[in-house]
Protein backbone atom coordinates (compact mmCIF):
# COMPACT_ATOMS: atom_id res chain seq x y z
CA UNK A 1 0.00 0.00 0.00
CA UNK A 2 2.65 2.58 0.66
CA UNK A 3 5.80 3.53 -1.07
CA UNK A 4 8.15 5.90 0.66
CA UNK A 5 7.64 9.22 -0.23
CA UNK A 6 9.30 11.20 3.03
CA UNK A 7 12.92 12.04 3.53
CA UNK A 8 16.13 9.57 3.70
CA UNK A 9 15.94 8.15 7.34
CA UNK A 10 18.39 10.59 9.22
CA UNK A 11 15.52 13.11 8.28
CA UNK A 12 12.71 10.93 9.70
CA UNK A 13 14.80 10.76 13.05
CA UNK A 14 15.00 14.37 13.63
CA UNK A 15 11.09 14.75 13.51
CA UNK A 16 11.40 11.69 16.25
CA UNK A 17 13.85 13.05 18.84
CA UNK A 18 12.26 16.49 18.91
CA UNK A 19 8.51 15.64 18.79
CA UNK A 20 8.20 12.11 20.02
CA UNK A 21 11.53 10.65 21.61
CA UNK A 22 9.06 7.35 22.39
CA UNK A 23 7.44 7.05 19.22
CA UNK A 24 8.54 3.60 18.69
CA UNK A 25 7.60 2.38 22.27
CA UNK A 26 4.35 3.88 22.98
CA UNK A 27 0.78 2.96 21.53
CA UNK A 28 -0.09 5.87 20.32
CA UNK A 29 -0.43 7.85 23.30
CA UNK A 30 2.71 8.40 25.85
CA UNK A 31 1.46 8.95 29.42
CA UNK A 32 5.52 9.67 30.44
CA UNK A 33 5.41 12.30 27.46
CA UNK A 34 2.00 13.36 28.97
CA UNK A 35 3.58 13.56 32.66
CA UNK A 36 6.78 15.64 31.55
CA UNK A 37 4.88 18.23 29.45
CA UNK A 38 3.03 18.68 32.47
CA UNK A 39 5.66 19.10 34.76
CA UNK A 40 7.17 21.05 32.48
CA UNK A 41 4.15 23.49 32.34
CA UNK A 42 3.97 23.71 36.04
CA UNK A 43 7.52 24.76 36.78
CA UNK A 44 6.95 27.48 33.56
CA UNK A 45 3.44 28.61 35.04
CA UNK A 46 2.04 28.13 31.58
CA UNK A 47 2.37 26.22 28.53
CA UNK A 48 5.51 25.08 27.23
CA UNK A 49 5.52 21.67 26.33
CA UNK A 50 3.26 19.66 24.44
CA UNK A 51 2.38 15.89 26.07
CA UNK A 52 1.35 15.17 21.56
CA UNK A 53 2.89 12.34 20.05
CA UNK A 54 3.20 12.03 16.91
CA UNK A 55 0.29 9.82 16.22
CA UNK A 56 -1.70 12.19 18.19
CA UNK A 57 -0.68 14.91 15.64
CA UNK A 58 -1.38 13.30 13.16
CA UNK A 59 -5.11 11.84 14.11
CA UNK A 60 -5.51 15.94 14.40
CA UNK A 61 -4.41 17.13 11.24
CA UNK A 62 -6.50 14.25 9.26
CA UNK A 63 -9.77 14.24 11.40
CA UNK A 64 -9.93 17.04 14.03
CA UNK A 65 -10.46 20.70 14.55
CA UNK A 66 -7.66 23.18 16.09
CA UNK A 67 -9.88 24.00 19.13
CA UNK A 68 -8.38 23.13 22.60
CA UNK A 69 -10.99 21.77 24.58
CA UNK A 70 -11.07 18.76 26.44
CA UNK A 71 -14.03 16.81 24.46
CA UNK A 72 -11.49 16.93 21.23
CA UNK A 73 -8.29 15.83 22.82
CA UNK A 74 -10.17 12.46 24.50
CA UNK A 75 -11.41 12.39 20.57
CA UNK A 76 -7.74 13.01 19.56
CA UNK A 77 -6.60 9.74 21.93
CA UNK A 78 -9.15 7.58 20.36
CA UNK A 79 -8.52 8.60 17.14
CA UNK A 80 -4.63 7.74 17.91
CA UNK A 81 -4.77 4.49 19.49
CA UNK A 82 -7.32 3.67 16.33
CA UNK A 83 -4.30 4.69 13.59
CA UNK A 84 -1.96 2.39 16.10
CA UNK A 85 -3.82 -0.28 16.29
CA UNK A 86 -4.64 -0.25 12.14
CA UNK A 87 -1.12 0.68 10.44
CA UNK A 88 2.56 0.09 11.47
CA UNK A 89 4.95 3.08 13.00
CA UNK A 90 6.82 3.30 9.73
CA UNK A 91 3.15 3.92 7.80
CA UNK A 92 2.06 6.29 10.60
CA UNK A 93 5.14 8.14 10.62
CA UNK A 94 4.84 8.51 6.78
CA UNK A 95 1.49 9.67 6.56
CA UNK A 96 2.24 12.06 9.31
CA UNK A 97 5.83 13.81 7.25
CA UNK A 98 3.65 13.68 4.25
CA UNK A 99 0.42 15.93 5.95
CA UNK A 100 2.39 18.06 9.03
CA UNK A 101 2.69 21.83 7.88
CA UNK A 102 5.80 23.43 7.12
CA UNK A 103 4.62 27.19 6.70
CA UNK A 104 4.77 29.07 3.46
CA UNK A 105 2.20 26.95 1.76
CA UNK A 106 4.24 23.77 1.62
CA UNK A 107 2.75 20.88 3.58
CA UNK A 108 4.39 17.48 3.59
CA UNK A 109 8.19 17.33 3.98
CA UNK A 110 8.78 17.08 0.02
CA UNK A 111 6.91 20.64 -0.63
CA UNK A 112 8.94 21.90 2.41
CA UNK A 113 12.02 20.93 1.03
CA UNK A 114 11.55 22.05 -2.22
CA UNK A 115 9.87 25.38 -0.87
CA UNK A 116 13.10 26.15 1.03
CA UNK A 117 16.02 24.21 -0.21
CA UNK A 118 15.21 23.60 -3.64
CA UNK A 119 15.23 20.02 -3.91
CA UNK A 120 13.68 17.12 -3.04
CA UNK A 121 13.32 15.57 0.38
CA UNK A 122 15.93 12.74 0.08
CA UNK A 123 18.77 14.79 -0.35
CA UNK A 124 18.41 17.31 2.52
CA UNK A 125 22.03 17.69 4.68
CA UNK A 126 22.01 16.95 8.40
CA UNK A 127 21.30 20.95 9.01
CA UNK A 128 18.72 21.05 6.59
CA UNK A 129 16.65 18.02 8.34
CA UNK A 130 17.24 19.59 11.87
CA UNK A 131 15.51 22.67 10.17
CA UNK A 132 12.45 21.09 9.02
CA UNK A 133 11.88 18.93 12.05
CA UNK A 134 12.05 22.42 13.97
CA UNK A 135 9.62 23.96 11.93
CA UNK A 136 6.26 21.74 13.29
CA UNK A 137 6.58 23.83 16.58
CA UNK A 138 5.72 27.10 14.67
CA UNK A 139 5.87 26.92 11.13
CA UNK A 140 5.01 30.72 9.70
CA UNK A 141 6.94 32.30 12.87
CA UNK A 142 10.18 30.03 12.39
CA UNK A 143 10.02 29.80 8.26
CA UNK A 144 13.73 29.86 7.38
CA UNK A 145 13.24 31.93 4.39
CA UNK A 146 11.78 34.95 6.26
CA UNK A 147 13.07 34.16 9.88
CA UNK A 148 16.51 32.63 9.17
CA UNK A 149 17.57 33.10 12.96
CA UNK A 150 14.77 31.90 14.45
CA UNK A 151 15.03 28.71 12.02
CA UNK A 152 18.73 27.88 12.64
CA UNK A 153 18.59 28.42 16.54
CA UNK A 154 15.36 26.02 16.91
CA UNK A 155 17.86 23.24 14.30
CA UNK A 156 20.72 23.73 16.71
CA UNK A 157 17.85 22.41 19.61
CA UNK A 158 16.78 19.92 17.25
CA UNK A 159 20.50 18.66 16.64
CA UNK A 160 21.24 18.44 20.04
CA UNK A 161 18.39 16.31 20.91
CA UNK A 162 19.24 13.80 18.10
CA UNK A 163 22.55 13.61 19.99
CA UNK A 164 21.02 13.13 22.86
CA UNK A 165 18.89 10.56 21.70
CA UNK A 166 21.97 8.57 20.43
CA UNK A 167 20.45 9.23 16.90
CA UNK A 168 23.70 10.91 15.79
CA UNK A 169 27.14 11.78 17.40
CA UNK A 170 27.99 14.65 19.44
CA UNK A 171 30.50 15.07 17.15
CA UNK A 172 28.27 15.32 14.41
CA UNK A 173 25.77 17.36 16.02
CA UNK A 174 28.75 20.03 16.67
CA UNK A 175 29.94 20.01 13.28
CA UNK A 176 26.49 20.74 11.64
CA UNK A 177 25.86 23.33 14.80
CA UNK A 178 29.17 24.84 14.36
CA UNK A 179 29.30 24.91 10.34
CA UNK A 180 25.73 24.65 8.86
CA UNK A 181 25.32 23.91 5.25
CA UNK A 182 21.54 25.78 4.82
CA UNK A 183 20.41 26.97 0.77
CA UNK A 184 17.48 28.35 1.60
CA UNK A 185 15.47 29.93 -1.30
CA UNK A 186 14.67 33.85 -0.99
CA UNK A 187 11.78 34.48 -0.77
CA UNK A 188 10.12 38.15 -2.13
CA UNK A 189 7.33 38.83 -1.27
CA UNK A 190 5.31 36.00 -1.95
CA UNK A 191 1.93 36.85 -2.72
CA UNK A 192 1.10 33.68 -4.36
CA UNK A 193 1.49 31.91 -1.16
CA UNK A 194 -1.64 33.94 -0.41
CA UNK A 195 -3.46 31.47 -3.43
CA UNK A 196 -1.22 28.53 -2.33
CA UNK A 197 -2.63 28.92 1.20
CA UNK A 198 -6.38 28.97 -0.38
CA UNK A 199 -5.95 26.30 -2.41
CA UNK A 200 -5.15 24.19 0.59
CA UNK A 201 -8.16 25.16 2.68
CA UNK A 202 -10.19 24.26 -0.30
CA UNK A 203 -8.73 20.87 -1.08
CA UNK A 204 -10.35 18.81 1.46
CA UNK A 205 -13.18 20.12 -0.55
CA UNK A 206 -12.89 18.88 -3.53
CA UNK A 207 -10.57 15.90 -2.95
CA UNK A 208 -10.45 14.53 0.30
CA UNK A 209 -7.83 13.89 2.26
CA UNK A 210 -4.80 13.32 -0.05
CA UNK A 211 -2.10 10.54 0.31
CA UNK A 212 0.16 11.27 -2.81
CA UNK A 213 2.07 13.67 -4.40
CA UNK A 214 -0.29 16.50 -6.59
CA UNK A 215 -0.43 18.69 -9.16
CA UNK A 216 -2.98 21.27 -8.48
CA UNK A 217 -3.80 23.53 -12.08
CA UNK A 218 -4.92 26.76 -11.15
CA UNK A 219 -6.66 29.71 -13.10
CA UNK A 220 -4.17 32.10 -11.74
CA UNK A 221 -2.66 33.92 -14.39
CA UNK A 222 0.87 34.64 -13.49
CA UNK A 223 1.35 37.99 -15.48
CA UNK A 224 -1.47 39.33 -13.58
CA UNK A 225 -0.63 37.98 -10.44
CA UNK A 226 3.01 39.97 -10.66
CA UNK A 227 1.12 43.20 -12.20
CA UNK A 228 -1.18 43.16 -9.09
CA UNK A 229 1.79 42.38 -6.78
CA UNK A 230 3.90 45.26 -8.07
CA UNK A 231 0.53 47.52 -8.02
CA UNK A 232 -0.44 46.75 -4.00
CA UNK A 233 3.08 46.80 -3.43
CA UNK A 234 4.43 50.05 -5.10
CA UNK A 235 1.31 52.07 -4.34
CA UNK A 236 1.97 51.44 -0.37
CA UNK A 237 5.59 51.81 -0.78
CA UNK A 238 4.71 55.30 -1.95
CA UNK A 239 1.92 57.01 0.10
CA UNK A 240 1.41 54.34 3.23
CA UNK A 241 2.98 56.79 5.45
CA UNK A 242 1.34 60.14 4.00
CA UNK A 243 -2.28 58.24 4.57
CA UNK A 244 -1.39 55.91 7.37
CA UNK A 245 -2.24 53.02 5.61
CA UNK A 246 -0.35 49.51 6.09
CA UNK A 247 -2.01 47.09 4.52
CA UNK A 248 -3.64 46.55 0.92
CA UNK A 249 -5.45 43.35 -0.56
CA UNK A 250 -6.20 42.59 -3.96
CA UNK A 251 -8.56 40.23 -6.06
CA UNK A 252 -9.22 39.93 -10.36
CA UNK A 253 -11.45 37.26 -11.65
CA UNK A 254 -13.49 36.88 -14.96
CA UNK A 255 -17.07 37.46 -15.28
CA UNK A 256 -17.51 33.73 -14.57
CA UNK A 257 -15.87 33.48 -11.33
CA UNK A 258 -12.25 32.17 -12.15
CA UNK A 259 -9.74 34.04 -10.11
CA UNK A 260 -7.02 35.27 -11.94
CA UNK A 261 -4.75 37.14 -9.26
CA UNK A 262 -5.08 37.04 -5.74
CA UNK A 263 -2.56 39.35 -3.36
CA UNK A 264 -3.67 39.02 0.47
CA UNK A 265 -1.32 41.58 2.07
CA UNK A 266 1.86 43.15 0.81
CA UNK A 267 4.47 40.57 1.63
CA UNK A 268 3.76 37.21 3.26
CA UNK A 269 6.83 37.09 4.33
CA UNK A 270 6.07 39.41 6.81
CA UNK A 271 2.13 38.33 7.58
CA UNK A 272 0.31 34.91 6.44
CA UNK A 273 -2.97 36.72 7.38
CA UNK A 274 -5.07 36.83 3.96
CA UNK A 275 -6.89 39.92 3.72
CA UNK A 276 -8.56 39.13 0.56
CA UNK A 277 -10.46 35.42 2.13
CA UNK A 278 -9.89 35.57 5.51
CA UNK A 279 -10.51 39.79 6.45
CA UNK A 280 -13.92 40.99 6.60
CA UNK A 281 -14.11 44.64 6.37
CA UNK A 282 -17.54 46.61 6.98
CA UNK A 283 -17.11 47.63 2.88
CA UNK A 284 -18.81 51.52 3.31
CA UNK A 285 -20.69 52.61 -0.01
CA UNK A 286 -18.96 49.42 -2.08
CA UNK A 287 -22.22 48.16 -0.98
CA UNK A 288 -25.03 50.57 -2.12
CA UNK A 289 -25.45 48.84 -6.00
CA UNK A 290 -27.12 45.63 -4.25
CA UNK A 291 -29.32 48.93 -2.47
CA UNK A 292 -29.88 50.49 -6.46
CA UNK A 293 -30.39 46.75 -7.98
CA UNK A 294 -33.28 46.00 -5.07
CA UNK A 295 -34.50 49.70 -6.59
CA UNK A 296 -34.64 49.30 -9.79
CA UNK A 297 -36.12 45.38 -9.59
CA UNK A 298 -39.33 47.26 -7.10
CA UNK A 299 -39.94 49.39 -10.45
CA UNK A 300 -37.55 52.48 -10.49
CA UNK A 301 -35.06 53.84 -13.37
CA UNK A 302 -31.72 55.75 -13.34
CA UNK A 303 -33.49 58.42 -14.03
CA UNK A 304 -35.97 58.23 -10.89
CA UNK A 305 -35.56 61.52 -8.99
CA UNK A 306 -35.06 61.50 -5.15
CA UNK A 307 -34.35 63.92 -2.59
CA UNK A 308 -30.33 64.10 -1.26
CA UNK A 309 -31.29 66.43 2.22
CA UNK A 310 -30.59 65.69 5.65
CA UNK A 311 -32.33 63.27 7.22
CA UNK A 312 -33.19 61.82 10.64
CA UNK A 313 -34.17 58.20 11.34
CA UNK A 314 -35.03 57.81 14.79
CA UNK A 315 -32.10 59.90 15.73
CA UNK A 316 -29.09 58.63 13.49
CA UNK A 317 -28.71 61.36 11.06
CA UNK A 318 -26.38 59.68 7.90
CA UNK A 319 -24.71 62.78 6.36
CA UNK A 320 -22.64 62.97 2.99
CA UNK A 321 -19.04 62.89 2.96
CA UNK A 322 -18.80 66.41 1.52
CA UNK A 323 -22.19 67.50 4.36
CA UNK A 324 -23.13 69.16 1.13
CA UNK A 325 -26.90 68.32 0.10
CA UNK A 326 -28.22 68.50 -3.62
CA UNK A 327 -32.06 68.31 -3.31
CA UNK A 328 -33.45 66.86 -6.29
CA UNK A 329 -31.31 64.29 -8.08
CA UNK A 330 -31.00 60.95 -10.09
CA UNK A 331 -30.69 57.93 -8.94
CA UNK A 332 -27.36 57.72 -11.19
CA UNK A 333 -26.04 61.06 -9.86
CA UNK A 334 -26.93 60.01 -6.33
CA UNK A 335 -24.57 56.67 -7.01
CA UNK A 336 -22.24 58.09 -8.71
CA UNK A 337 -21.47 61.30 -6.05
CA UNK A 338 -22.22 58.45 -3.59
CA UNK A 339 -24.90 60.35 -1.75
CA UNK A 340 -25.64 58.70 1.67
CA UNK A 341 -29.24 60.10 1.87
CA UNK A 342 -30.44 58.80 -0.82
CA UNK A 343 -29.40 55.71 -0.51
CA UNK A 344 -30.35 55.66 3.08
CA UNK A 345 -34.13 56.93 1.60
CA UNK A 346 -33.61 53.79 -1.27
CA UNK A 347 -32.55 50.98 1.14
CA UNK A 348 -35.85 52.46 3.88
CA UNK A 349 -38.10 52.35 0.79
CA UNK A 350 -37.24 49.11 -0.89
CA UNK A 351 -36.94 47.33 3.05
CA UNK A 352 -33.65 46.65 4.54
CA UNK A 353 -34.56 42.92 4.62
CA UNK A 354 -34.96 42.70 0.71
CA UNK A 355 -31.74 44.75 0.00
CA UNK A 356 -29.95 41.76 2.06
CA UNK A 357 -32.01 39.67 -0.22
CA UNK A 358 -30.61 40.89 -3.27
CA UNK A 359 -27.03 41.07 -2.21
CA UNK A 360 -27.19 37.08 -0.60
CA UNK A 361 -28.77 36.48 -4.39
CA UNK A 362 -25.45 37.75 -6.12
CA UNK A 363 -23.60 35.77 -4.13
CA UNK A 364 -22.50 37.82 -0.82
CA UNK A 365 -22.50 35.23 2.17
CA UNK A 366 -21.43 36.89 5.28
CA UNK A 367 -24.40 37.52 7.80
CA UNK A 368 -26.31 41.16 7.06
CA UNK A 369 -27.64 43.10 9.69
CA UNK A 370 -30.98 44.10 7.98
CA UNK A 371 -31.56 47.47 9.56
CA UNK A 372 -31.40 51.17 7.49
CA UNK A 373 -27.73 51.37 8.13
CA UNK A 374 -27.03 48.44 5.84
CA UNK A 375 -27.41 51.00 2.76
CA UNK A 376 -24.08 52.33 3.79
CA UNK A 377 -22.10 49.08 4.23
CA UNK A 378 -22.40 48.38 7.64
CA UNK A 379 -22.53 44.88 7.65
CA UNK A 380 -18.35 42.94 7.50
CA UNK A 381 -17.51 41.42 4.13
CA UNK A 382 -14.78 39.73 2.39
CA UNK A 383 -13.11 40.90 -0.54
CA UNK A 384 -13.31 37.81 -2.46
CA UNK A 385 -17.46 37.50 -1.77
CA UNK A 386 -17.46 41.24 -2.91
CA UNK A 387 -15.84 40.64 -5.97
CA UNK A 388 -17.83 38.00 -6.99
CA UNK A 389 -20.74 39.83 -6.06
CA UNK A 390 -20.31 42.01 -8.87
CA UNK A 391 -19.23 39.52 -11.67
CA UNK A 392 -22.92 39.33 -12.32
CA UNK A 393 -23.00 43.08 -13.80
CA UNK A 394 -19.92 41.91 -15.79
CA UNK A 395 -21.82 38.75 -17.47
CA UNK A 396 -25.04 40.15 -18.07
CA UNK A 397 -26.64 38.98 -14.95
CA UNK A 398 -25.40 35.31 -14.14
CA UNK A 399 -24.18 33.79 -10.36
CA UNK A 400 -20.55 33.02 -9.86
CA UNK A 401 -18.87 30.85 -7.25
CA UNK A 402 -15.35 32.61 -6.94
CA UNK A 403 -13.03 29.57 -7.74
CA UNK A 404 -9.07 29.25 -8.34
CA UNK A 405 -8.58 25.18 -8.59
CA UNK A 406 -9.35 24.16 -12.33
CA UNK A 407 -7.84 20.47 -12.17
CA UNK A 408 -6.04 17.78 -9.29
CA UNK A 409 -3.41 15.16 -10.97
CA UNK A 410 -1.25 13.20 -9.76
CA UNK A 411 2.21 13.71 -10.66
CA UNK A 412 2.88 11.26 -13.30
CA UNK A 413 -1.04 12.60 -14.46
CA UNK A 414 -1.73 9.31 -15.11
CA UNK A 415 -5.03 9.91 -13.19
CA UNK A 416 -7.22 13.00 -12.83
CA UNK A 417 -8.55 13.60 -9.39
CA UNK A 418 -10.56 16.37 -10.00
CA UNK A 419 -11.79 18.40 -12.88
CA UNK A 420 -14.10 21.55 -12.60
CA UNK A 421 -16.99 20.78 -14.65
CA UNK A 422 -18.78 23.65 -16.59
CA UNK A 423 -20.18 26.08 -14.89
CA UNK A 424 -24.42 26.00 -15.07
CA UNK A 425 -24.78 29.74 -13.48
CA UNK A 426 -28.23 30.71 -12.77
CA UNK A 427 -29.79 33.92 -14.01
CA UNK A 428 -29.97 36.06 -10.53
CA UNK A 429 -30.62 39.53 -12.28
CA UNK A 430 -32.54 40.37 -15.15
CA UNK A 431 -30.53 41.62 -18.05
CA UNK A 432 -32.98 44.90 -18.54
CA UNK A 433 -31.79 45.47 -14.58
CA UNK A 434 -27.98 44.55 -15.58
CA UNK A 435 -28.09 47.09 -18.66
CA UNK A 436 -29.48 50.04 -16.04
CA UNK A 437 -26.94 49.28 -13.12
CA UNK A 438 -23.72 49.24 -15.61
CA UNK A 439 -25.05 52.40 -17.03
CA UNK A 440 -25.32 53.92 -13.71
CA UNK A 441 -22.12 52.23 -12.17
CA UNK A 442 -19.90 53.45 -15.75
CA UNK A 443 -20.87 57.51 -14.12
CA UNK A 444 -19.02 56.52 -11.11
CA UNK A 445 -15.91 56.37 -13.24
CA UNK A 446 -16.94 59.40 -15.90
CA UNK A 447 -17.74 61.63 -13.51
CA UNK A 448 -18.68 60.67 -9.95
CA UNK A 449 -16.09 59.47 -7.08
CA UNK A 450 -14.02 57.11 -8.90
CA UNK A 451 -13.29 59.44 -12.29
CA UNK A 452 -9.28 58.99 -11.46
CA UNK A 453 -10.02 55.73 -13.00
CA UNK A 454 -11.73 56.76 -16.39
CA UNK A 455 -8.81 56.53 -18.36
CA UNK A 456 -8.26 53.01 -17.98
CA UNK A 457 -8.65 52.46 -22.04
CA UNK A 458 -11.74 50.37 -21.59
CA UNK A 459 -15.62 50.64 -20.50
CA UNK A 460 -16.01 50.21 -17.30
CA UNK A 461 -18.13 50.42 -14.19
CA UNK A 462 -17.91 50.38 -10.38
CA UNK A 463 -17.95 51.55 -6.76
CA UNK A 464 -15.82 52.95 -4.35
CA UNK A 465 -16.22 52.33 -0.88
CA UNK A 466 -14.85 54.33 2.31
CA UNK A 467 -15.70 53.22 5.62
CA UNK A 468 -16.11 55.28 9.02
CA UNK A 469 -13.80 57.21 10.30
CA UNK A 470 -11.75 56.54 7.15
CA UNK A 471 -10.61 52.64 8.20
CA UNK A 472 -11.00 50.62 5.04
CA UNK A 473 -11.16 52.52 1.57
CA UNK A 474 -12.43 49.50 -1.18
CA UNK A 475 -12.67 50.24 -4.87
CA UNK A 476 -14.84 47.21 -7.08
CA UNK A 477 -14.63 47.72 -10.83
CA UNK A 478 -15.28 45.83 -13.51
CA UNK A 479 -14.58 45.42 -17.71
CA UNK A 480 -16.60 42.90 -19.14
CA UNK A 481 -13.06 41.05 -19.48
CA UNK A 482 -12.46 41.20 -15.67
CA UNK A 483 -13.77 41.76 -12.38
CA UNK A 484 -11.31 43.51 -9.78
CA UNK A 485 -11.68 44.69 -6.08
CA UNK A 486 -9.04 46.48 -4.39
CA UNK A 487 -8.95 47.01 -0.71
CA UNK A 488 -6.67 48.93 1.51
CA UNK A 489 -6.54 50.21 5.32
CA UNK A 490 -5.02 48.50 8.69
CA UNK A 491 -5.26 45.39 9.95
CA UNK A 492 -5.79 46.21 13.71
CA UNK A 493 -8.99 48.61 12.37
CA UNK A 494 -7.29 52.19 13.15
CA UNK A 495 -8.36 54.78 10.96
CA UNK A 496 -6.14 55.81 7.91
CA UNK A 497 -5.54 59.48 6.94
CA UNK A 498 -8.37 60.08 5.04
CA UNK A 499 -7.76 57.51 2.93
CA UNK A 500 -10.78 57.22 0.60
CA UNK A 501 -12.19 54.41 -1.86
CA UNK A 502 -11.88 56.88 -4.68
CA UNK A 503 -8.35 57.48 -3.79
CA UNK A 504 -5.50 54.86 -3.47
CA UNK A 505 -7.94 52.21 -4.53
CA UNK A 506 -8.31 53.58 -7.60
CA UNK A 507 -4.72 54.51 -8.35
CA UNK A 508 -3.92 50.60 -7.69
CA UNK A 509 -7.28 49.18 -10.01
CA UNK A 510 -6.30 51.63 -12.90
CA UNK A 511 -2.39 50.67 -12.53
CA UNK A 512 -3.82 46.67 -12.67
CA UNK A 513 -6.30 46.99 -14.76
CA UNK A 514 -4.59 49.23 -17.77
CA UNK A 515 -1.83 46.95 -18.17
CA UNK A 516 -3.96 43.40 -17.66
CA UNK A 517 -6.19 44.93 -20.68
CA UNK A 518 -3.32 45.39 -22.86
CA UNK A 519 -3.94 43.67 -26.50
CA UNK A 520 -7.28 42.59 -25.54
CA UNK A 521 -9.70 42.96 -27.29
CA UNK A 522 -12.39 45.88 -26.27
CA UNK A 523 -15.80 44.52 -25.27
CA UNK A 524 -18.70 46.47 -24.24
CA UNK A 525 -20.94 45.61 -20.66
CA UNK A 526 -23.30 43.84 -20.89
CA UNK A 527 -26.17 46.51 -22.10
CA UNK A 528 -24.54 49.59 -20.76
CA UNK A 529 -25.38 53.04 -22.48
CA UNK A 530 -22.94 55.69 -21.87
CA UNK A 531 -25.00 58.80 -20.95
CA UNK A 532 -22.90 60.98 -19.88
CA UNK A 533 -25.36 63.33 -18.48
CA UNK A 534 -23.92 63.93 -15.19
CA UNK A 535 -21.06 65.63 -15.93
CA UNK A 536 -22.37 68.86 -13.63
CA UNK A 537 -25.60 69.50 -10.94
CA UNK A 538 -26.86 71.86 -13.29
CA UNK A 539 -28.19 69.42 -15.54
CA UNK A 540 -30.25 67.77 -13.22
CA UNK A 541 -33.62 66.45 -14.59
CA UNK A 542 -36.65 67.37 -12.16
CA UNK A 543 -38.91 64.48 -14.07
CA UNK A 544 -39.78 61.72 -12.08
CA UNK A 545 -40.20 58.25 -13.76
CA UNK A 546 -42.87 56.02 -12.27
CA UNK A 547 -42.47 52.22 -12.95
CA UNK A 548 -44.89 49.51 -12.75
CA UNK A 549 -42.70 47.11 -9.51
CA UNK A 550 -41.10 44.29 -11.26
CA UNK A 551 -40.24 41.41 -8.75
CA UNK A 552 -37.13 40.28 -7.94
CA UNK A 553 -35.63 36.90 -9.22
CA UNK A 554 -36.07 34.02 -7.27
CA UNK A 555 -33.04 32.16 -8.50
CA UNK A 556 -30.46 31.10 -6.37
CA UNK A 557 -26.92 31.12 -5.72
CA UNK A 558 -25.28 28.07 -6.96
CA UNK A 559 -25.21 24.78 -5.09
CA UNK A 560 -22.49 24.70 -2.77
CA UNK A 561 -19.62 22.51 -3.61
CA UNK A 562 -19.01 21.33 0.25
CA UNK A 563 -21.04 18.14 1.06
CA UNK A 564 -21.35 16.84 4.67
CA UNK A 565 -18.95 13.91 5.37
CA UNK A 566 -20.49 10.98 7.38
CA UNK A 567 -19.74 7.13 8.00
CA UNK A 568 -21.83 4.98 5.43
CA UNK A 569 -24.04 2.18 6.96
CA UNK A 570 -22.19 -0.33 4.91
CA UNK A 571 -18.62 0.70 5.95
CA UNK A 572 -18.50 2.01 9.39
CA UNK A 573 -16.61 4.58 11.27
CA UNK A 574 -13.34 2.23 10.06
CA UNK A 575 -14.29 2.54 6.11
CA UNK A 576 -15.19 6.17 6.86
CA UNK A 577 -11.94 6.69 8.73
CA UNK A 578 -9.79 4.90 5.62
CA UNK A 579 -11.56 7.11 4.03
CA UNK A 580 -9.82 10.09 5.07
CA UNK A 581 -7.02 8.51 5.17
CA UNK A 582 -6.47 7.60 1.91
CA UNK A 583 -9.27 9.25 -0.06
CA UNK A 584 -10.71 6.12 -1.62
Amino acid sequence: MFRSRTCRPICQKAFIAIEDRRFYSHYGVDPLGIARAAVANVMHRGVSQGGSTLTQQLAKNLFLTQERTMQRKLQEVELALWLERKHSKAEILELYLNRVYFGSGAYGVEAAAQRYFGKPARNVTLPEAAMLAGLVKSPSRLAPNRNPEGAEKRAQTVLTAMADAKFITEPQAQVAIGHPSYNVKAAGAGTVNYVADWIGEVLDDLIGQIDQNIVVETSIDPKLQAIAEASIIDELAAKSVKFNVSQGALVAMTPDGAVRAMVGGRNYADSQYNRAVTAKRQPGSAFKPFVYLTAIEAGLTPETIRQDAPLDVKGWKPENYTHEYFGAVTLTQALAMSLNTVAVRLGLEVGPKNVARTAYRLGISSKLDANASIALGTSEVSLTELVGAYAPFANGGRGVAPHVVNKIRTVEGNKVLYARAPDQPAQVIDPRHVAMMNTMMQETLLSGTARQGRDSGWPAAGKTGTSQDFRDAWFIGYTANLVTGVWLGNDDNSPTRKATGGGLPVEVWTRFMRTAHEGVRVAALPGAQSSGMLSNLAQISSQIVPGTPVPATNSGRPAPTRTSVRPEAASGLDGWLMDRLFGR
